[in-house]
């Protein structure tokens, strides 16, 4: 990726629109296919786990080759149509303004004491059950998730549109939705979404450990608790069933002085996550407006280094993608 610009200008694409509904969007369009590739592979292979990883792999080849023809196409039409068909992929892999927006709405409905807004709101941007939670559970429900989705939704692709372009951030965002759709370790998805979880795993080794000491400085920066934060990654960011997960919530809880994790139900079946940072403040709903400021700046910090790693990376090694 040639243009420093393209980068920056997708994500302020992302900032000023978001995921407009009803836009044909490729990472709907992944999801889509996916579903209709695991009815295929399921009837045709008796192994789940082989079904699973066949399903997996077709979607990531189409995922990159699509977005990598298209681009091709553009750039042999013009060089500039070639940059604007490589911004708009990257501005579909980012979801930075719609993780700022669902957080916000949770906290503008607790803000208002509709706890029953609240617990539809926070139900749109977690798993968990939501019927019956109280305030202090809704906060902690929105900050977990915001602090899980920064890398998912923000960091690691723009970490892979700056090494290696438009198509490997969708080849990323062709992973994470396939986690999303098929990570599950439940009776349906432990065998055939094996592959699908531990690519995931993998693709976010390096961003989350790149992103959650950032966050830490993001806190520094806005005047959190920065130390608080950098310890309580290092103590509390390995306890997560996710390799990657933990690093930035732990971080997050740390730098706001908070604990997150504990018990969540699911369909009704109660599920113990491990407690990250201490409980040394009250889960109250303006410390979600606290983890935007933090998520931001950290977006911001984020981008600004993995520009110039790919920079780097360009230099030495050329372009491959």
């Amino acid at each position: 990726m040639n243009s420093i610009w393209i980068l920056p200008a997708s994500l302020l694409l992302d900032l000023g629109f978001g995921d407009p509904q009803g836009f044909p969007h490729p990472v709907r369009l992944i999801g889509k296919l996916a579903r209709y590739m695991e009815k295929s592979t399921r009837k045709h292979f008796s192994s789940e786990r082989f079904a699973g990883i066949i399903t997996a792999f077709s979607i990531y080849s189409i995922s990159f080759i699509f977005p990598w023809m298209i681009i091709k196409l553009s750039q042999h039409l013009h060089p500039f149509l070639g940059e604007l068909a490589s911004t708009f992929f990257i501005y579909t892999s980012i979801a930075l303004k719609d993780l700022l927006d669902h957080s916000k709405d949770v906290y503008s409905a607790l803000h208002e004491n509709d706890l029953e807004k609240a617990r539809i709101m926070v139900g749109k941007i977690v798993g968990r059950d939501t019927a019956n939670l109280g305030e202090p559970e809704i906060v902690r429900a929105g900050l977990e998730s915001v602090g899980e989705s920064l890398v998912d939704g923000v960091t690691a692709p723009l970490f892979f549109a700056a090494l290696g372009g438009p198509t490997l951030a969708m080849l990323y965002r062709s992973i994470n939705t396939l986690d999303s759709l098929f990570g599950y370790k439940n009776s349906t998805y432990l065998k055939f979404g094996w592959a699908s979880a531990r690519m995931d795993d993998l693709a976010n080794y390096i961003p989350a450990r790149l992103t959650a000491p950032l966050l830490c400085v993001s806190s520094a920066i806005l005047g959190f608790y920065p130390i608080r934060s950098f310890k309580i990654m290092i103590r509390d960011g390995r306890k997560h069933p996710s390799p990657n997960s933990g690093l930035c919530e732990s971080a997050l809880a740390g730098a706001l002085k908070i604990q997150l994790g504990g018990r969540n139900y699911y369909s009704g079946i109660p599920s113990e996550k491990p407690k990250l940072g201490d409980p040394d403040r009250k889960l109250a709903p303006n410390l979600i407006l606290d983890a935007n400021k933090i998520i931001f700046l950290t977006s911001i910090l984020s981008s600004v280094l993995f520009l110039g790693l790919g920079q780097v990376v360009h230099l030495m090694f050329g372009t491959f993608f």
